[in-house]
């Protein structure tokens, strides 16, 4: 009796995990039946706006919520523009040097500042954020000021320029897999346990022996990462920078996602941007209205759903067993 209870869960999820790999299949095939430049465009925000959220999911993994994302966007993004615009470096190598450079500056300023908890880190995390802003809107010779930084060139691999979105999507596509492997394999392993321990109970993962300050601070490191990672693709895609572009609404909306789709969830930055993205094109009509429709499905998310929709899955497994 013990093993049929117990493998009818597994069995439960199994299933659930193939229904949502084919739901995230189907979905990212829309585009090419469709063929719509359109629906390309959006297919290629979401992968954006997933690993964005992907990365401060990450610094979720130890219980911390910063508002300065949108900042380590920027970072990353300018950091590749003017690495590859003004120093000639190749797209190729000025993606990964612009993740590492967010990664080392995210190290030096996560070392002091994860030692606030709660709201005081979220506080200096949005400080954080209007500071890069301000900062660059100061030095118009690095960032362009608030006229910003234009003619970008397109995404090129190996010298094959990706002029078409269909080829720019593809690309995303293998970098949001990429992403989210990585993710996947830090959760599978003791750093991922580490994570865990400390964002369940942190005075008792340090007891215990776990090192929570460094773990919260590699953390950090690695979330603020793929935010850069992320902006450096944003800023050739799009073609254009500014540091308007990196404000603080950028940063609540990665927020917002985050939580939609399930803030401890791998596939939760996934399920969110898949949700969050497309609505701005489809509220166009009521454009003005639109954060008054952001905040209520936040609210009705947390009310109701506080895994977010990647917990629906969970929450309909245990509704079967409990009928059973």
């Amino acid at each position: 009796m013990t093993d049929i209870a117990t493998s009818k869960p597994q069995a439960v999820w199994n299933a659930g995990s193939i229904a949502f790999a084919v739901a995230v299949i189907a979905l990212a095939s829309i585009p090419w039946f469709t063929g719509s430049v359109f629906h390309f465009h959006i297919a290629i925000m979401i992968c954006l706006g997933a690993m964005a959220a992907a990365g401060l999911g990450t610094i979720a993994w130890v219980g911390q919520l910063s508002l300065a994302h949108g900042a380590f966007v920027g970072i990353g993004a300018y950091s590749c523009v003017l690495m590859v615009m003004r120093l000639g470096v190749p797209f190729v190598v000025g993606l990964p040097l612009a993740a590492l450079v967010t990664g080392a500056i995210a190290y030096v300023i996560g070392t002091p500042l994860l030692r606030l908890r709660g709201v005081y880190f979220v506080l200096i995390t949005f400080a954080l954020n209007e500071l890069f802003r301000l900062v660059m809107l100061e030095f118009p010779s690095v960032s362009g000021g608030s006229s910003g930084i234009a003619a970008i060139p397109k995404i090129s691999l190996f010298g094959l320029v990706l002029r078409d979105q269909q080829s720019v999507y593809v690309f995303t596509l293998a970098t949001l897999a990429l992403v989210m492997a990585l993710l996947w394999s830090i959760r599978r392993g003791p750093l991922g346990r580490r994570f865990a321990a400390v964002e369940e109970n942190l005075d008792l993962a340090e007891t215990s022996g776990i090192p929570t300050a460094r773990t919260q601070n590699t953390a950090f490191v690695i979330g603020s990462a793929i935010a850069g990672f992320t902006g450096a693709i944003m800023a050739h895609y799009i073609g254009f920078i500014s540091p308007e572009s990196f404000g603080f609404q950028l940063s609540v909306s990665y927020v917002i996602i985050l939580v939609t789709g399930g803030r401890l969830a791998l596939a939760g930055p996934l399920v969110g941007a898949i949700f969050l993205t497309p609505l701005p094109e489809f509220l166009r009509s009521a454009q003005e209205y639109q954060h008054i429709i952001y905040g209520v499905v936040l609210i009705v998310v947390l009310r109701f759903l506080p895994e977010g929709l990647a917990g629906l899955p969970k929450r309909f497994a245990g509704k079967g067993r409990e009928q059973s």
